[in-house]
């Protein structure tokens, strides 16, 4: 057999897609030169790794068997890399992060100068809803997750970077009978735009309404953080949202705040990871270096948050 790595990661990239035209598109490859390392792969053996069927691509028995074997040399090609970058003294690796969604508007700044000083490392950064990066720590897939919701069930270290403040949102053109703060009432008459089952910020909704008494209306819900932001714009309906996620909103004039008693709910984005997790180098080197800059990163890229009160 003389199959190539090349040859090995195409074929992972059409397994997990099912497809070579998704897999052109990941790989920024040609549909045709795709279909070609597939054949030259498929020359080495006499049993099927795909077939199709009314122009659907499927993956044999014998294919996926393939695919955990590339999978694990791939693997420890990668292994190789690291440790030859290792030896030369510089720190390289994989570090992987979980990030609930809203935690995107979070997680780059703390990773940026990190990166910056260790090219070596490759970074893999799932941005989902809090259930699935629950899943992913739980599961020990990822390194670190970051969250502003607390998962109850898993025993966790972790590492408080900064307050997560969530705002009764409202389009621009919303008209209000305003004193200082409006109350709880506001609620019984506007129409909410809720985040889907899962999200961190919806959990921390229902505790708010669960709390106060409060039946919201509940008009939309919808799947990301954008969505919600975009249908806030359009006049669509109101909602509670974080303020790290609607920063260009405010300054454009595209969103408002409502100053309601009991709000900002405040929560806050933690790093964490599970405690009994065997930590990489790169995982220790990461960890130290958000100890020691943390609070830098906050006075430089978050503090204008702190203009933003009750």
């Amino acid at each position: 057999m003389n199959f190539t790595l090349h040859q090995l990661r195409v074929f992972m990239i059409i397994v997990e897609n099912q497809s070579i035209t998704k897999a052109s598109e990941e790989l920024h490859m040609t549909q045709p030169a795709v279909s070609i390392q597939l054949k030259n792969l498929q020359d080495q053996f006499d049993i099927a790794l795909t077939e199709i069927i009314g122009r659907k691509l499927y993956v044999t028995d014998f294919g996926k068997e393939v695919y955990q074997i590339a999978d694990r040399i791939l693997k420890e090609v990668s292994s190789i890399n690291y440790h030859t970058q290792n030896y030369k003294g510089m720190l390289s690796g994989k570090l992987k992060i979980s990030v609930a969604s809203t935690g995107k508007y979070v997680m780059p700044y703390y990773l940026k100068d990190f990166l910056k000083e260790n090219p070596n490392i490759d970074l893999v950064m799932d941005v989902t809803n809090k259930t699935k990066v629950v899943k992913s720590l739980e599961h020990n897939e990822v390194d670190f997750s970051l969250v502003s919701v607390l998962p109850e069930t898993l025993e966790i270290e972790q590492e408080i970077l900064l307050p997560n403040n969530l705002f009764l949102t409202a389009p621009v053109d919303a008209k209000f009978k305003m004193t200082k703060q409006l109350n709880k009432k506001v609620f019984d008459n506007i129409p909410l735009i809720y985040r889907e089952e899962g999200s961190g910020t919806r959990v921390t909704m229902q505790r708010y309404f669960q709390k106060a008494n409060i039946v919201p209306h509940v008009k939309l819900e919808l799947t990301s953080t954008e969505a919600v932001k975009q249908a806030v714009m359009a006049g669509l309906g109101f909602s509670i949202q974080s303020l790290l996620s609607i920063k260009t909103e405010l300054k454009q004039k595209e969103i408002k705040i409502i100053p309601v008693k009991g709000l900002p709910l405040t929560e806050y984005w933690r790093l964490i990871w599970l405690k009994q997790k065997k930590m990489s180098e790169v995982g220790k080197a990461f960890l130290n270096f958000i100890k020691k800059n943390k609070q830098t990163i906050y006075k430089n890229n978050f503090s204008w948050i702190e203009d933003y009160k009750a």
